[in-house]
C-alpha cells in the first residue's frame, strides 16, 4: 500500500487464535509499501502487542521495519505502529 493504513485484527477469531493475528499483521506489513506505516489495531483480550507481536515481526522482517507501541484505542483494542523503512 502506498499510504499510512490501518488494519483490524481485533474480532472475531483474532482474540483466541494468536497464529492467525500474526499471520495476518505479517501479511499487512508486507503489503505496506516503504516510507509509510501500518497501524494494527489488536484485541483488548491479549494486551500489550509489545508482549507477543513486536519481536516476532522484528524477527521475521528484521531492519526492513520501525515500530511503535500507538495506546489502547477507544474500541478497547490497542495499536502498534510498523513502519516499512527499508
Amino acid at each position: 500500500m502506498e499510504k499510512n493504513w490501518s488494519v483490524s485484527l481485533e474480532q472475531g477469531e483474532y482474540a483466541t487464535n494468536i497464529d492467525l493475528l500474526i499471520n495476518d499483521a505479517m501479511a499487512a506489513v508486507s503489503q505496506t509499501t516503504k516510507g509509510y506505516y501500518v497501524n494494527i489495531v489488536t484485541p483488548a483480550k491479549l494486551g500489550n502487542p509489545n508482549d507477543y507481536l513486536t519481536d516476532v515481526l522484528h524477527l521475521h522482517f528484521g531492519n526492513t521495519i520501525d515500530s511503535q507501541f500507538i495506546d489502547q484505542c477507544g474500541c478497547g483494542g490497542y495499536v502498534l505502529r510498523v513502519w516499512k523503512s527499508k
